[in-house]
């Protein structure tokens, strides 16, 4: 089953947390992202060696793009869970690309995606 990772485990890899730079060393999996997490990486990078290494990093995975499929799940996943969870639009987009990729999320936060019943977390912050 393919593994698709969220922003938040991204983040951690990129800025060479031990846990989460060990956590995919052993994957034989499939490795995807959402073309939302790179939005959401590429908003907070900063031009330079930053943008570069994040420029190669999104390159070693599938990118997952916001289909019609993708985008009718999410915003039926935000209108049925914005109330109950707070799940903003980003969150629920990547929870439907998981949902449509037949993919399990890998996220430190299980919270934000109630609607998904094969959530990793793969380690936790102190």
């Amino acid at each position: 089953m393919p593994l698709l990772f969220d922003t938040d485990v991204l983040i951690d890899y990129l800025r060479d947390q031990a846990e989460a730079v060990s956590y995919p060393e052993n994957l034989i999996e499939q490795m995807l992202i959402s073309a939302v997490n790179v939005a959401e990486l590429y908003a907070g990078v900063r031009e330079g060696p930053e943008r570069i290494a994040l420029d190669s990093f999104v390159r070693a995975f599938e990118v997952v793009p916001v289909d019609n499929g993708v985008a009718v799940k999410g915003g039926l996943f935000r209108r049925d869970y914005a109330k109950s969870h707070r799940i903003e639009l980003p969150d629920a987009l990547v929870a439907a690309t998981a949902e449509m990729k037949h993919a399990q999320l890998v996220t430190l936060n299980k919270k934000h995606f109630p609607m998904l019943s094969n959530v990793i977390v793969p380690y936790r912050k102190a």
